[in-house]
């Protein structure tokens, strides 16, 4: 686990990070993205995942070879749970 707040991850730094990933769930507002290293370019990838501050969107969220990035309460429930 690292704190998002005392440990900041530019865009090398997520892209070493995300780049081995067999899928990417991205959540901005009400949107979900599904995006995988292999198939989507660097720069798309990176443009989602990056916030304003040009450090890696929090939360993100990882288990196994899966990111989730960025936080959507329902996206989170059906999730967790599997509903």
């Amino acid at each position: 686990m690292v704190d998002a707040r005392t440990v900041r991850m530019d865009g090398a730094a997520a892209w070493e990070l995300l780049r081995t990933a067999a899928k990417i769930t991205v959540t901005k507002g009400k949107t979900v993205s599904e995006l995988n290293p292999k198939q989507d370019t660097k720069e798309t990838i990176l443009k989602q995942v990056m916030g304003p501050s040009g450090n890696l969107r929090a939360p993100t969220l990882r288990t196994g070879d899966t990111f989730v990035v960025g936080f959507h309460a329902d996206f989170y429930k059906q999730w967790l749970t599997g509903k």
